[in-house]
């Protein structure tokens, strides 16, 4: 039976315990496999890099994960529960919510109207006809979440093609957040940002994990993954070739893992 939002609220929620959890996974089209055999956790509180070169199957274990695609085989467990994450609907009612690198903002629309997209709060003025958006009740609830965040906006009203790429970043995660997230997926967080704003992602990523949301962190960027994570996996051709633990590695140690496939 598969985990539903009212299992999962009675399921234990012990840090020990993985949020989700890989087993035997494995995808392939026709000849081509691009994962396989993959068993991996992802815990409460915690910042798992996910690494690896161009082609190793990060994208696809994203993909798999966030419910774009199904596994080919393998089990996944939801704090120990089995699931099928077989759309993206499911993945988010399980509270797994994916910032892919693109963020999928709108740019034309203010801040607030970003932070509901699909999820927009309205009131009907003539049922099934007019309907309006509430837009202070959106405000409101769009301020209180940055601020929980510890984001700064200039104006929630302000259109998002008008803020900086941290800026954007930090919208799309607050997204995330807004809905309850209990994990995210941040594909490549700091690509293309200045180092004030990559810091601020980066600070913004630990913040998530104190609060008890499971990060799953994709990204090229050695020096992201020893300032904030607190393990590390290893693709390689589409195989896990290690896991480790960041205070006990080297980033010298991670690039040879990457480039090689062996510790």
């Amino acid at each position: 039976m598969s985990a539903t939002e009212a299992e999962m609220s009675q399921l234990p929620r012990q840090d020990q315990a993985p949020f989700l959890k890989l087993s035997g996974i494995t995808k392939r089209w026709g000849a081509l496999t691009a994962l396989e055999d993959i068993d991996l956790e992802i815990h409460r509180g915690e910042v798992l890099g996910l690494l690896g070169d161009n082609g190793a199957g990060k994208t696809t274990m994203v993909n798999l994960i966030s419910g774009v695609f199904a596994p080919s085989s393998g089990t996944m467990e939801c704090c120990g529960a089995p699931v099928k994450i077989s759309s993206p609907d499911r993945a988010h009612s399980l509270g797994i919510e994916t910032v892919f690198q693109d963020l999928a903002l709108l740019p034309n629309l203010a801040v607030a109207d970003n932070l509901f997209i699909g999820r927009e709060r309205t009131f009907d003025i003539v049922p099934k006809l007019i309907r309006v958006l509430k837009r202070r009740e959106m405000e409101r609830d769009a301020a209180e979440t940055l601020k929980q965040l510890d984001i700064h906006i200039p104006s929630l009203r302000v259109n998002v093609n008008a803020l900086s790429g941290g800026q954007r970043q930090a919208i799309a995660i607050a997204r995330a957040i807004r809905w309850k997230a209990n994990m995210v997926i941040l594909d490549e967080p700091t690509a293309a940002l200045s180092v004030p704003e990559q810091n601020k992602v980066l600070a913004l990523t630990r913040q998530l994990a104190s609060q008890g949301v499971a990060v799953l962190y994709i990204t090229h960027n050695m020096g992201d993954v020893m300032q904030v994570t607190d393990r590390i996996a290893v693709l390689y051709r589409g195989r896990k070739a290690a896991e480790m633990r960041t205070s006990e590695t080297s980033q010298k140690d991670i690039v040879h893992v990457i480039m090689s496939g062996e510790r």
